[in-house]
């Protein structure tokens, strides 16, 4: 069963940049499908973006395409999600999500289980 633990959240202007980090122990993350979530307050969580094993798929939220890269560093164990031109639309708490199963196709986050303690990312001037 692999751990993981998100971080890189903070604070940052509109147009601003962040990097999250999903850092896994316990097992291979480049077995797992790796989702990352975001969860405003008051409103249900919402997939962002999903690499699948090996790196075969890619999935972003239309929202984001374009502004959000999502990538593996096998060495490191951990998965990045690099956000540019960062809106106030996109705060939230971010989290990762791994299945060793699932691939990242249309209904990904509805298959996706649930994650750890996440990152807080506020975008705000």
């Amino acid at each position: 069963q692999v751990q993981l633990v998100e971080s890189g959240g903070g604070s940052v202007p509109p147009g601003g940049s962040q990097r999250l980090s999903c850092v896994a122990s316990g097992s291979t993350l480049d077995d797992y499908s790796v989702g990352w979530f975001r969860q405003a307050p008051g409103k249900e969580r919402e997939g962002v973006s999903c690499i699948s094993m090996k790196g075969g798929n890619i999935y972003y939220l239309d929202s984001v395409k374009g502004r959000f890269t999502i990538s593996r560093d096998s060495a490191k164990n951990t998965v990045y999600l690099q956000m540019d031109s960062l809106k106030p639309e996109d705060t939230g708490l971010y989290y990762c999500v791994g299945d060793p199963r699932l691939s990242c196709g249309v209904s990904w986050s509805k298959l996706f289980g649930s994650g750890g303690t996440g990152t807080q990312v506020t975008v705000s001037s």
